[in-house]
């Protein structure tokens, strides 16, 4: 089915798929002039980048691929730009894939795709909302209320670095729900909330998507930022989702805690938030690690001295000892242990999340072992391990 459209009825077109996100991929080819200016062909596709989402329009010229990204207030204009460059282009949309013809006085015709394409293009876009836990286009109400989203269900530009990593982190928890106690209500504390969009991510994950009965506690030293989002938490009638100022080291609010959420404690609040989850027989722990200073200080091998003499390396290899050491002694303490990439390492580089579970398996003593050598060969005494030989000394058979 073709259809001819005047330049009006073009701009509104193109306009209307960018503005509404439903531009997959458009491809233009046949160039209109043959001396060598143009791109021989101009493929433009949807990006994500750490600012937000673009498109990237990728030059095909001599052999060799240019890029350049535009953002989405100036994508259709340059897209409008292109047809006048080139006889045709396939514009892919979640409906179909249309044709689009210009004849040489700039008339547009639009030749729509076969049923078979339009079925593809559905599903591949199925596809991907689903790769999301909190899908984009649906509003969510504690998304909007932190300003990661829009009434509408759009994501601020400046803020999908934020929602991506909220997605991440709920994919990590979706994958041990089955490991969490059933028949009881779950308490969970999350020491260091900071904003707490992850905590209430957490909430809407647990209580609201999986109608878990929980309880959550977040716990943060700054008294502002526990007050605002006390207030979000009220406004949003989420009563069992609670926030107090404290530190994690003196805190001693619960006694059966279910799961343990650590994001970005510094330096040796983490080890102690960990030795609080060991302590309670918490049944899931997830934590990303912040700086890590502690063994910095401690590691001498003279073996490694064309390693550690650079101050840089010696910093990146202390923070992977770190944490080697922290998912060691979880495993030691009886829990199964990974640790995972939490997001793009061209955000952070503290980009590593540990999750343990609960569940002894055989190896624990070749475990502490190999430990042992470890910690000797680097000459380090972390403090993760002194706590646990004087907290629950019973779960750990090294000799301090």
């Amino acid at each position: 089915m073709s259809s001819k459209m005047d330049s009006q009825q073009w701009r509104d077109f193109v306009q209307e798929i960018v503005s509404n996100g439903r531009l997959l991929q458009a491809t233009f080819s046949g160039p209109r002039r043959k001396d060598g200016d143009t791109a021989r062909k101009l493929t433009v596709r949807p990006v994500t980048l750490k600012t937000g989402m673009y498109y990237q329009f990728e030059r095909l010229q001599d052999n060799k691929a240019f890029h350049e990204n535009i953002s989405e207030d100036e994508a259709a204009g340059k897209l409008l730009d292109a047809m006048e460059l080139y006889k045709q282009a396939l514009i892919k949309s979640p409906e179909a894939d249309i044709q689009v013809l210009a004849d040489k006085k700039g008339g547009i015709t639009l030749i729509s795709g076969s049923p078979t394409a339009k079925a593809d293009r559905q599903a591949t876009a199925h596809n991907r909302s689903k790769a999301y836990v909190i899908p984009e286009g649906e509003p969510v109400p504690f998304l909007i209320r932190l300003g990661v989203m829009t009434s509408e269900g759009r994501v601020v530009k400046a803020k999908y670095d934020k929602f991506r990593q909220i997605n991440r982190f709920l994919e990590m928890v979706s994958d041990v729900l089955d490991d969490l106690p059933r028949g009881k209500q779950l308490t969970v504390v999350d020491f260091g909330c900071g904003k707490s969009y992850l905590t209430f991510a957490l909430y809407h994950l647990l209580a609201i998507k999986e109608k878990f009965p929980v309880r959550i506690i977040g716990l943060d030293l700054k008294a502002d930022v526990i007050e605002t989002c006390s207030r979000i938490a009220a406004d949003l009638q989420w009563d069992d989702l609670k926030f107090s100022v404290g530190d994690i080291s003196k805190y001693e609010g619960r006694t059966d805690v279910d799961m343990v959420v650590t994001l970005h404690a510094c330096d040796t609040a983490t080890d102690a938030a960990l030795l609080k989850a060991i302590g309670w027989n918490a049944s899931v722990i997830l934590s990303v690690p912040c700086c890590q200073h502690e063994l910095f200080r401690q590691i001498s091998q003279p073996a490694l001295k064309p390693l550690l003499k650079h101050g840089i390396l010696k910093e990146r290899f202390t923070a992977l000892v770190t944490d080697a050491v922290r998912a060691n002694l979880l495993e030691v303490a009886g829990y199964r242990t990974q640790l995972l990439e939490f997001i793009d390492m061209e955000h952070t580089a503290k980009n590593i999340l540990i999750r343990a579970v609960k569940g002894r398996k055989t190896g624990e003593e070749d475990t502490a072992r190999e430990y042992e050598v470890f910690r000797d060969f680097l000459g380090i005494r972390p403090f993760m391990e002194q706590g646990l030989a004087e907290n629950v000394s019973k779960v750990l058979n090294i000799k301090s």
